[in-house]
């Protein structure tokens, strides 16, 4: 017998939830949360062995930091979140958190049961599409690191002036502007700039911009 918690802030949506699994034999709802906070504290009281989570419940990502404190607690528990939208960002999301799957609201009764008896039995219905997901966000964190390496390399290439205009770039400063702000003429700033162009590999110093700031590396300036 399976013991389930259902979380769910929206009382007609968690109840039918636990009508559903109370009917099946191998299914037994222990404990009803609606927020996060309470499905954190019954976690702590009854004994489960899974929670079908709401994501947003008293905020938007309630659900997400509720299983975030509960399998701190209790690692060996099963979290499958239920959610509005099947997006990439929901599925690296569950992945991240720990939870073993995800189900969109409204369902079928079928694949709500498929999904859980599934996790239970050790093959949760992580499907192709998920799987691409994945790998997709690791090749670009791939993609990401060798740019971030590059990108430290570049740096350590660059004069004190270059290091200086780089700042101006990243406060929106237009070249005419550099100019008067270093007491030079523009001809001068634009010969830097086509420096920093080739230093950097970029066409534009709005790449520039655009690569440091994703990178998360403007405290370097």
């Amino acid at each position: 017998m399976t013991k389930i918690i259902v979380a769910e802030d929206f009382d007609i949506i968690r109840e039918d939830i636990a009508d559903t699994l109370s009917a099946q034999e191998d299914m037994c709802v222990v404990g009803q949360a609606g927020s996060g906070a309470e499905a954190v504290a019954l976690a702590d009281k009854v004994n489960c062995d899974l929670i079908l989570m709401d994501i947003e419940m008293e905020t938007a990502t309630a659900g997400i930091k509720a299983a975030e404190a509960i399998l701190e607690k209790y690692p060996g528990l099963m979290i499958i979140f239920l959610t509005a939208h099947e997006t990439e960002n929901m599925i690296l999301t569950s992945m991240g958190v720990g939870a073993v799957d995800y189900i969109v609201k409204g369902c079928s009764d079928e694949e709500l049961l498929m999904h859980i008896r599934s996790a239970v039995a050790g093959r949760p219905m992580i499907d192709a599409k998920i799987q691409n997901v994945v790998l997709k966000e690791y090749s670009r964190l791939r993609s990401s690191e060798r740019s971030l390496l590059f990108f430290i390399n570049s740096v350590g290439k660059l004069t004190s002036a270059e290091r200086d205009l780089v700042r101006l770039l990243l406060d929106g400063k237009k070249i005419r502007e550099i100019a008067e702000i270093r007491c030079v003429e523009v001809v001068t700033v634009k010969t830097q700039i086509k420096g920093l162009l080739r230093k950097f590999g970029c066409a534009r110093t709005k790449d520039i911009v655009e690569l440091i700031r994703e990178l998360g590396v403007a405290h370097l300036f």
